[in-house]
């Protein structure tokens, strides 16, 4: 019987590697998806077991139940909880969610954008010295201008409303403005020369060039902002005043905050919820974000 290559040995003992940090990984979110599943006596079982019990003897006796399972009542009693609970109104959270993550998605894609090509494409005195302070800007944490930032909001009376959420992502980002940076000046100049040459005007170069082909380090951006404002907890809490303008994330806070006796079930189907879309979202977007991480030149 031949032996084993050495590289063959490497690629299994390599992939065996990946597999055990991937579930490593992926745990959390598997005990997260079985406590929503499972009846708050089960949660606090010594030994913890990871399957409900409800969808245990249908694994064991016929698999072919399973699915049929998971409509039982004790099984998805957690969710009924979540949509029916007064401290938390999920319909609501998500489309404020969603309008928050759709205004500053867009001012940011486009103020980052506009940004990362002036600093490499346009020559202009003093470029370097402002990209180093823009730079610089994303090693200040945020609790320090947390208090200068809420007086700043609070004299221009946007405190209780959504406007501190989402419009200061049309000034940009220091670290989105250096992703799309590092893509545009990866870009063949002969481009936008032959693009001169015909007579297009620097805005049209950027508009209908540029652009078009950073589709893919676009997409990084917007994936990372969407993920960011998804789960972003500090900024609500700090500048929102009203129960009906919660996002996802503040409202699961105020459902554990409400709760005396925390439903442990309640809150891990609600977080599963919540977290449900940015995984399907990167699901799909998978290929374009690795590509774009691929073509900005950040690699590892």
């Amino acid at each position: 019987m031949a032996r084993p290559s050495p590289s063959r040995i490497t690629r299994l003992a390599t992939y065996a590697a990946l597999v055990a940090v991937a579930f490593a990984y992926m745990f959390p979110l598997l005990w997260m998806l079985s406590v929503s599943f499972k009846q708050p006596a089960e949660i606090m079982e010594t030994p913890p077991r990871l399957l409900p019990r409800a969808l245990t003897p249908s694994l064991s006796l016929d698999p072919s139940s399973f699915p049929a399972s998971l409509t039982q009542p004790e099984t998805l009693a957690a969710y009924r909880a979540v949509f029916r609970s007064e401290s938390f109104d999920f319909p609501l959270y998500a489309r404020n969610t969603l309008i928050i993550a759709l205004l500053s998605l867009i001012g940011m894609v486009l103020s980052s954008a506009i940004a990362a090509y002036g600093f490499a494409r346009i020559r202009f005195p003093g470029r370097n010295v402002l990209f180093a302070i823009c730079l610089a800007t994303m090693m200040i944490p945020f609790p320090v201008i947390m208090v200068p930032t809420y007086i700043l909001f609070k004299w221009l009376g946007w405190i209780g409303t959504f406007k501190p959420l989402w419009i200061p992502a049309w000034f940009g980002s220091a670290f989105n403005i250096f992703l799309l940076r590092q893509f545009f000046m990866g870009v063949p100049r002969e481009l936008e020369e032959s693009a001169a040459i015909d007579g297009c005007s620097r805005w049209n170069c950027f508009w209908r060039i540029m652009l078009p082909l950073a589709k893919p380090a676009l997409a990084v951006v917007a994936l990372f902002h969407c993920l960011a404002v998804w789960n972003d907890l500090v900024g609500p809490l700090i500048f929102l005043s009203h129960q009906e303008q919660f996002t996802l994330a503040l409202g699961l806070q105020f459902l554990q905050s409400r709760s005396g006796d925390t439903p442990w079930n309640q809150l891990m189907a609600a977080s599963t919820l919540i977290v449900l879309p940015i995984i399907l979202l990167f699901v799909i977007a998978q290929r374009t974000f690795i590509r774009g991480i691929a073509t900005t030149g950040i690699k590892g």
